[in-house]
């Protein structure tokens, strides 16, 4: 008898748990590192607390993570809420909702508002906006270069026994502000040209990163975005500067799309609407990671951080098609296979 009313009373307790809480769940998805989680569950917290009838289920897929959101909407279970990068949006677009009425466009620098639309409609309010941009080891690279002509000077200057004008990756990607400068032919001519001669081959590099080739003052010049500047302010031993690139460069962009599946769409935009705030993006760009795409949010960066707002001024969005990614792994193998 004992027994019987224990298991009743510990019904009843689970019972009543699940009636209490009756907030709307809707789910989120995202990539991102432990720093970057970190900052999205406080956001989230922030969110619930700010929203006690909504809970925010947060689906974490730090690794191959538009193959698993393919399956997700494939079985019907796409998260309402979705992070998504201007590279995959063709992929998704007919998934996904119309967001153009959801906040104002002129609040935002227009690149990552071009990034992430198709048809002059908006699928993701942008989070971000990233270009290339060059670090530089002022040991070695005493003014910064305004032009092409002097950037190329520069990088054949500063060969070296043991060290390299620029760093280099087997990418198309990484070649794209070459061919946007010099054209097509040139462009890639240019930049097949410096590998082995100006800039290291993979065996110079054995298992260290470009990054860490740079950071080890290998490299005179290397080229990355602002993903990279934590760690370069972090460990870099010698003074270092940054430069927008001295021609042209594709601006790419990052933000949150609403599944068209979702069941919960005033949740979903509130939810949308909160992380696109300027509460929010602050918070993220005081930690370093992203580039924001609100404009009164970029107000805070000042001295090295301000190369990353001008590197957006001699930048257009990157011509994006549904066949885009399995394009960039054909020229890929072309080029550097």
């Amino acid at each position: 008898m004992l027994k019987r009313i224990l298991v009743l009373i510990l019904i009843s307790i689970f019972l009543s748990g699940c009636s209490r809480d009756k907030r709307e769940i809707i789910t989120f998805s995202s990539w991102g590192s432990v720093t970057e989680v970190a900052i999205i569950k406080n956001i989230i917290n922030e969110f619930e607390r700010k929203n006690p009838d909504i809970k925010v289920r947060f689906i974490h897929i730090p690794q191959n993570y538009f193959q698993k959101v393919h399956l997700l909407f494939a079985s019907n279970t796409s998260p309402d809420v979705i992070f998504v990068n201007n590279l995959y949006l063709p992929v998704y677009k007919n998934k996904l909702k119309n967001l153009n009425n959801l906040i104002d466009k002129n609040e935002l620098f227009k690149q990552s508002v071009d990034a992430l639309s198709i048809d002059k409609q908006l699928f993701a309010i942008p989070r971000d906006v990233s270009n290339l941009v060059i670090y530089y080891n002022k040991n070695y690279i005493t003014y910064e270069p305004r032009t092409f002509a002097d950037f190329d000077k520069q990088i054949k200057r500063n060969y070296g026994k043991n060290t390299f004008g620029i760093s280099y990756e087997r990418d198309i990607f990484y070649a794209e502000p070459y061919i946007l400068t010099l054209g097509y032919d040139n462009g890639i001519k240019y930049y097949l040209g410096l590998e082995g001669k100006y800039a290291p081959k993979p065996y110079d590099a054995g298992s260290l990163t470009q990054a860490q080739m740079f950071l080890n003052e290998n490299l005179a010049f290397y080229t990355s975005g602002r993903w990279m500047y934590p760690k370069i302010k972090e460990t870099a031993k010698f003074e270092y500067g940054i430069m927008a690139f001295p021609g042209k460069t594709y601006a790419d962009a990052s933000g949150w799309a609403i599944s068209k599946n979702t069941k919960h769409i005033n949740s979903a935009q509130k939810f949308v609407k909160y992380l696109s705030s300027k509460e929010c993006i602050d918070y993220f760009t005081s930690t370093g990671l992203i580039v924001p795409a609100r404009k009164d949010s970029a107000a805070i960066f000042k001295g090295k951080d301000k190369v990353f707002l001008d590197a957006i001024k001699n930048s257009e969005p990157r011509p994006i098609d549904y066949n885009y990614n399995k394009n960039r792994d054909k020229i890929n193998k072309e080029l550097f296979n």
